[in-house]
């Protein structure tokens, strides 16, 4: 599996950072190649949704459910699918804020993108990573 770990401080209390990280629709603000989020059911632990999700030009189709929910510091969700990964959130109040660290553990799908696209798609994903982080950061802080 890669992993990508990206935090960043943001200027909101913890509680208004969890809140948003923890509605998967706003996923769709945020995480740049994410195109849909749909067929949400429940709330906290075992909450579940769909997703397309799109990498080098592909739609990747697939399904996330969250595995741990401590409010205001740690969420935790499982994708698979096109793609399947471990999200892990972090929050820590500071002066200020809040501390927000994530940490994506993902597989490649190679059988769909082929070897060759490997490294592309690692590098996307980093740039997708810190993105995806000052995109939170600046929704947030508006």
């Amino acid at each position: 599996m890669a992993k990508v770990e990206r935090g960043i401080s943001i200027k909101v209390p913890v509680e208004k950072a969890f809140s948003y990280i923890t509605d998967p629709k706003n996923e769709l603000e945020w995480l740049p190649s994410m195109t849909d989020v749909r067929d949400l059911i429940g709330l906290g632990v075992g909450q579940s949704w769909g997703w397309t999700y799109k990498m080098l030009g592909l739609s990747l189709k697939g399904k996330t459910e969250v595995t741990e929910f401590a409010s205001n510091k740690r969420y935790v969700y499982k994708s698979s699918g096109g793609i399947t990964s471990t999200w892990t959130y972090t929050f820590t109040p500071e002066a200020g804020g809040t501390r927000l660290n994530l940490a994506v553990e993902y597989t490649i799908p190679i059988p769909v993108l082929g070897k060759v696209a490997e490294r592309l798609v690692l590098a996307q994903n980093e740039r997708e990573a810190d993105l995806a982080v000052a995109n939170i950061k600046a929704r947030l802080e508006s």
